[in-house]
């Protein structure tokens, strides 16, 4: 299910305005329509919502924060840097492209991306 709020969007990310899309399950926020046809975010978020299901959601997002807070704190990296270094994200990001990959998706792919 797909959902287009701008307002639900920023409060979930505390106004981060570089945040387009989030994937909570079983839904995708999009901040606006023309979202609605851009295949590469769909596709980044559905490989999101595999990603949830495989860990049973709850373990997902702990496994998500506690990667993020790892890298803000122990690595003392920026926000950007931090998230851009959560294995869920790097594996969304590296495959967004590829239309087909949750066809050919394995179980737990997330894993070699992390600590990469």
């Amino acid at each position: 299910m797909i959902i287009v709020s701008q307002v639900l969007l920023n409060i979930l990310t505390l106004n981060n305005r570089r945040v387009v899309a989030m994937a909570l399950w079983p839904i995708i926020i999009l901040k606006n329509k023309d979202m609605k046809i851009n295949l590469e975010i769909i596709n980044h978020e559905r490989i999101h919502h595999r990603q949830q299901l495989e860990l049973l959601i709850l373990p997902y997002y702990f496994w998500y924060f506690l990667e993020y807070w790892y890298y803000m704190f122990s690595s003392k990296m920026n926000h950007q840097t931090a998230y851009m270094k959560i294995s869920f994200e790097k594996e969304a990001y590296s495959n967004q492209d590829n239309l087909n990959y949750l066809k050919e998706r394995k179980f737990l792919s997330n894993l070699p991306y992390f600590n990469k």
